[in-house]
């Protein structure tokens, strides 16, 4: 191979993506819709208050502490390896290709599982957007509408990261702005008088958990951590970013501290307004805890004209909101699905990848697929199920964020004495958030178990605990099939243990038109070994790059 077709085809990563399309504003925007920040709070906000009162604002700053520790695992970590995989490249790397095929798995299990709920409000709101308020209560027309939203997000990420990122910076834009004036209008109203029976002033005590039980407060601040989830996916799409070492990771911290400042605001602006009583609209009647923003939305915005264009614009940010996230969901899925088929963890046909578009074709289309029959099978079997998911989401948040957590200590661990800042920054700080969301899932366990817990039961045992560990448990069971059907990852002969060969290489550009704060576009010539139906073995490490130069290890010292 010449030296510029090595260029060339390690110019974005040998997995054949589009290298420098994400800059950091585009990053953190991605990071941002993926959380949904108004469908989370529709959503879960009804849960929290249900289960800690008024104390709920307190919840949303404990819940960030561990997400805040997790986002530094992603940012330290992605300096080392900016790959695709993240959780499970990166605990492939620390503990193994067993541990790494579950962190992995964690990830396409509970976006999977989320899909169900974002298709579900997408479709419901598109109803209500129209005033159809009768085919929003319906489950067989919402799931259509959702099936719908599924396809066209699939298909708008199968067209390119570029698209993707150019209709998140429109529908984030409306979501925040609409999210803002609710909060405002809100708090105004309680502090000049003008809210409803059980509105409440504000108080710093909201602030801390203090005289809340050891179960309230673990179960809530998970049904919490579900709200700040989905930052990650501005890490997943660190092959396709400008700088892919820093970028990704700063976009993953900017990311968790500006959804922080949104969910303390509107969630203290609800709390207050509505307060936490179990009748009418207050935030702890079971009749509006799936969507707090329906009740909440016309008695904050009243019946002006003015109120009837903020009610209007609140649904379609719960709805741009939901269905963003749907796009975003199946972007770090995809990839993850990407890197394990690159990576021989998984099928190797997962790891096609779009002449034109340089997207996962595979990866992107099984995602949407899946996505859709879990959805119809989880409707079709009950409502409640559908509720307790979101739960079960939450055990699968905490293990492959908790694992993250690890990895980076364990990762770094022939480093951390080398100066303070690698103590804490890839030591201390990760293994915490990591021991932090570790309780939170065995305690959380423990409890959904119980049959009392959540709306269904299954065999006697609380069905977010079949629905959550069972998810985990499916996905052990596949690991030893596959590991049977193809053992060379499994025995660390594609992705070596304790190895630190980046993807990553080459600098061949061409000038392309890109987002704002993109990068220069790579040339990309995705690697041989994608494009056949039966590739050849590959060595370790080695993905089409063949004269690639593996980078030096920085945890093994010199002989």
């Amino acid at each position: 191979m010449t030296d510029t077709a090595a260029e060339l085809t390690g110019a974005s990563g040998t997995k054949g993506l589009k290298g420098g399309a994400l800059g950091l504003v585009s990053s953190v925007v991605v990071g941002m819709s993926s959380t949904a920040p108004a469908y989370s709070l529709a959503a879960s906000l009804g849960f929290v208050v249900a289960i800690v009162g008024v104390k709920a604002p307190s919840i949303m700053l404990l819940a960030f502490v561990p997400m805040y520790l997790i986002a530094l695992s992603y940012q330290e970590l992605n300096k080392a390896e900016p790959d695709c995989g993240t959780t499970f490249t990166w605990a492939t790397r620390a503990f193994g290709p067993w541990a790494g095929w579950m962190g992995g798995w964690g990830i396409i299990a509970a976006d999977v599982i989320v899909m169900a709920n974002l298709a579900q409000i997408a479709g419901s709101y598109s109803y209500k957007l129209v005033g159809a308020d009768g085919l929003a209560a319906s489950t067989l027309w919402s799931t259509v509408a959702g099936i719908i939203w599924i396809v066209i997000m699939t298909y708008i990420c199968y067209r390119g990261i570029e698209v993707s990122a150019r209709i998140q910076y429109v529908l984030l834009s409306i979501e925040l702005a609409v999210l803002a004036v609710f909060a405002v209008v809100a708090i105004v109203k309680v502090g000049t008088g003008h809210g409803v029976a059980g509105s409440i002033h504000p108080s710093l005590s909201w602030l801390w958990p203090g005289g809340l039980s050891l179960t309230s407060l673990v179960q809530a601040t998970l049904i919490a951590v579900f709200l700040y989830w989905g930052w990650d996916t501005a890490v997943a799409c660190n092959e396709e970013t400008k700088d892919p070492e820093k970028t990704p990771g700063r976009a993953a911290i900017l990311s968790t501290v500006l959804l922080l400042a949104t969910y303390a605001l509107v969630t203290v602006a609800a709390v207050s307004f509505a307060g936490v009583g179990t009748k009418g609209i207050g935030l702890g009647n079971a009749d509006n805890s799936d969507d707090v923003f329906a009740a909440l939305g016309p008695a904050v915005f009243g019946n002006s004209g003015l109120g009837t264009v903020f009610k209007v614009l609140l649904i379609i940010s719960v709805l741009t909101s939901a269905s963003a996230s749907t796009q975003t969901t199946i972007l770090p899925t995809a990839r993850t699905t990407l890197s394990m088929a690159a990576y021989r963890a998984i099928p190797v046909s997962f790891a096609r990848i779009h002449p034109r578009y340089l997207t996962p074709t595979v990866s992107t289309v099984w995602m949407g697929g899946a996505s859709i029959v879990f959805y119809v099978l989880l409707t079709g079997l009950s409502q409640n199920i559908l509720g307790d998911s979101i739960a079960a989401v939450g055990l699968m948040i905490a293990f492959y964020y908790g694992m993250t957590g690890f990895a980076c200590a364990w990762y770094y661990r022939h480093e951390l004495t080398h100066s303070v800042r690698s103590l804490f920054m890839r030591g201390i700080l990760p293994a915490l958030g990591g021991v932090m969301l570790l309780g939170a899932f065995v305690r959380s366990s423990i409890d959904y178990a119980d049959p009392g817990y959540g709306n269904t039961t299954i065999l006697g045992i609380g069905g977010v605990f079949v629905v959550g560990i069972g998810g985990l448990l499916l996905g052990a069971i596949l690991m030893v099939v596959y590991s049977r059907v193809a053992p060379p990852f499994f025995r660390n002969q594609t992705l070596v243990r304790g190895s630190s060969d980046l993807l990553l290489a080459g600098t061949g550009r061409m000038p392309t038109l890109g987002l704002p704060d993109s990068g220069t576009q790579a040339i990309v010539v995705p690697p041989p070994v994608l494009s056949g139906d039966d590739p050849a073995p590959a060595a370790p490490g080695d993905f089409g790059a063949t004269d690639q130069k593996p980078r030096p290890d920085p945890h093994r010292t010199a002989p």
